[in-house]
């Protein structure tokens, strides 16, 4: 067997990479053009495209800061991924003042029975808050 001149973390390192490279401002005409056909309520009938004019840009124009400004979690997402986890719904959020200062997600192994993901969820959200 030969080996490989790279390991699985520069295999990993590269699949965030370009992981993040695929989310790197899209543009807004790009925006737009991926919004138009989808429907803003699925199965309800409406796509993004019915609206007109004003309405529709500033949409268009908000789902484009969103993508623009979301945290790079390319190389959580693939090792995660690479390690057969799938995220999970349930998070915790920690409040602040006027907004969240912390927020925890998960992701389990998908054999994990639900009892004990919320379980864990819920033991760890205890936790923190015997210390806050």
């Amino acid at each position: 067997m030969t080996e490989r001149p790279y390991t699985d973390d520069d295999l990993r390192a590269e699949a965030a990479r370009q992981h993040a490279a695929l989310t790197f401002d899209p543009g807004l005409l790009g925006v737009g053009a991926e919004m138009e056909e989808q429907e803003v309520v699925p199965d309800g009938g409406v796509t993004w495209g019915d609206f007109r004019d004003e309405t529709f840009e500033a949409a268009k124009q908000s789902v484009h800061a969103l993508v623009t400004s979301a945290a790079n979690v390319s190389e959580w997402a693939v090792a995660l991924g690479a390690d057969g986890l799938e995220p999970y719904d349930g998070q915790l959020t920690l409040n602040g003042d006027d907004k969240p200062f912390a927020r925890i997600h998960f992701a389990f192994d998908p054999d994990m029975p639900e009892g004990m993901r919320m379980a864990l969820v819920e033991g760890v959200g205890t936790e923190i808050a015997r210390h806050l």
